[in-house]
């Protein structure tokens, strides 16, 4: 076991072995100009702050053998897994299974759809396409969290405030121990990053815990 001290709220123990690195939609189309982050109006400089740290800890997490779980968000071609609703959302010029400079925005097996080169998952890796913002909602993952006997996970990931923050949820109404990775997410707004920090962390730990990326690499390598 290892006890990360100054974890917010409280320290938080985990058993590396039964804690999974959780990277969320790392995808072109989110972090990459043309995709749909940008076709959304925003900035999506703002999120490279977050690659170095989850760069980081996943090759901690891949050189001791750990579990690792990425997640892609996107629909199949014929958008039968998407929501009118959600196809409406937005009010920019293209929207969900349009074509733009990465392919069909947010559509399985097209550029955008994947996840960047830097963090590409590795054979024997759980890579969990979504079609919702949360990554247990019409997918496998807990059956794939629950085979390899993982309670702990370690979030991070993009958009803090909307697919990590709603997966971070799903994971804790399901009785895993969750903590979001401080400096290895980020929002195309700062604002948003900083108040769900302080949502998650809020009353005890409602949600789960926060750390920085550096705080749990050093106890990695402290570790026996």
């Amino acid at each position: 076991m290892i006890t990360l001290a100054a974890a917010q709220p409280y320290p938080y123990t985990f058993p590396p072995v039964r804690t999974a690195l959780v990277l969320i939609d790392f995808q072109r189309d989110f972090l990459e100009p043309g995709g749909f982050g940008a076709a959304l109006g925003n900035d999506v400089s703002t999120l490279a702050p977050s690659l170095a740290p989850a760069q980081a800890l996943l090759a901690a997490w891949r050189q001791r053998g750990l579990t690792v779980l990425h997640t892609r968000e996107g629909h199949a071609p014929d958008l039968r897994d998407c929501p009118p609703s959600k196809l409406i959302r937005g009010g920019g010029p293209l929207t969900i299974g349009d074509l733009g400079p990465l392919g069909r925005i947010l559509i399985q097996g097209e550029p955008g759809h994947a996840i960047i080169p830097a963090l590409a998952p590795h054979p024997g890796e759980i890579v969990i396409d979504k079609p919702g913002k949360g990554m247990f909602h019409r997918t496998t993952v807990d059956q794939e969290l629950r085979h390899r006997g993982i309670t702990h996970l370690m979030f991070t990931g993009v958009t803090t405030e909307v697919c990590v923050q709603t997966s971070m949820r799903e994971a804790n109404d399901r009785g895993y121990e969750c903590l979001l990775v401080e400096d290895a997410t980020d929002s195309y707004f700062p604002a948003f990053k900083a108040a769900t920090l302080a949502m998650i962390r809020a009353q005890g730990g409602i949600v789960g815990w926060t750390a920085s990326s550096t705080l749990i690499l050093e106890a990695l390598a402290h570790a026996h």
